[in-house]
């Protein structure tokens, strides 16, 4: 047995001692999201700290416990804070608690995240499906040894977000007139906040928003057989006026507006899995 998966076994054991009843869809929540947990009847939640072996978040607008409950008659395992690479975290520390899922018995996880544009048609405040992802600028979490209790070797990745839970989000939002866009997301380390001549090649890639999470939570997703579904907001547009600078605090501010609409979009997602 790997030392991974030994880790693996204890904070699943650890869970299952405290979570009495098993979850399909798990959740994670970025930047300035997290009141979607209001929308969740909890059962039972445990803060990060007391969880064997797992990462506690550090970010402001993250919280900070793994939450079992129900979100319209659907079990859920949410994450109220996630880990990034920009913490010091290794890839694999950020990734870690998709495993855990996997292990607890989830086969669907929804992503969610702010972002910055470089789209000349979005607007602060717009909601974006993630159809794909560029993950040259980040490391890649399975880069070692890899562990076959996990996933393969070398996983396919031309659909990595699920074409058909793309397709009930966007039936969702028609049918409650919520208009949703559909494009690209470049995964950067952070923390800083791109330069002008990054937002301009993150444009040039065919990149449509850009942040510093998500990708390496969906290759290891991906790689133990999980369906995915990713949303950005967009919080702040990288392409701008010269005199404009952006703050993490406006970020989490128009991550908030937006907010009631994610949250409408997620539970129904949620509802038609």
């Amino acid at each position: 047995m790997s030392d991974l998966i030994k880790k693996l076994t204890e904070t699943v054991a650890f869970i299952k001692n405290e979570f009495k009843e098993e979850a399909g869809i798990g959740v994670i929540l970025g930047s300035g999201l997290g009141n979607f947990i209001q929308e969740v009847t909890i059962e039972k939640e445990i803060p990060y700290s007391l969880i064997p072996h797992f990462p506690v978040s550090t970010v402001k607008g993250h919280g900070g416990k793994l939450v079992l409950g129900t979100v319209n008659g659907k079990k859920i395992l949410a994450m109220s804070g996630r880990f990034h690479f920009y913490e010091g975290y290794t890839p694999q520390q950020v990734v870690y608690p998709i495993r855990v899922m996997k292990m607890l018995g989830v086969h669907t996880v929804l992503l969610s995240n702010a972002a910055g544009s470089v789209n000349p048609n979005h607007k602060v405040g717009d909601m974006m499906i993630i159809n794909d992802h560029i993950s040259f600028f980040t490391p890649n979490p399975l880069v070692g040894k890899n562990d076959e209790e996990l996933g393969p070797r070398f996983p396919d990745m031309s659909e990595p977000y699920s074409k058909d839970l793309i397709a009930k989000a966007i039936s969702i939002a028609q049918h409650a007139n919520i208009e949703l866009k559909q494009g690209v997301y470049v995964g950067v380390t952070g923390p800083t906040f791109e330069t002008r001549a990054e937002y301009q090649l993150i444009k040039a890639i065919g990149g449509d928003v850009v942040g510093m999470s998500t990708v390496q939570e969906n290759i290891v997703a991906v790689h133990g057989g999980m369906k995915v579904f990713a949303m950005s907001i967009v919080t702040d547009l990288g392409i701008r006026d010269e005199e404009n600078v952006i703050t993490h605090e406006e970020v989490l501010q128009a991550a908030k507006e937006a907010e009631p609409k994610f949250t409408f979009i997620f539970k129904e997602l949620i509802k038609a899995i």
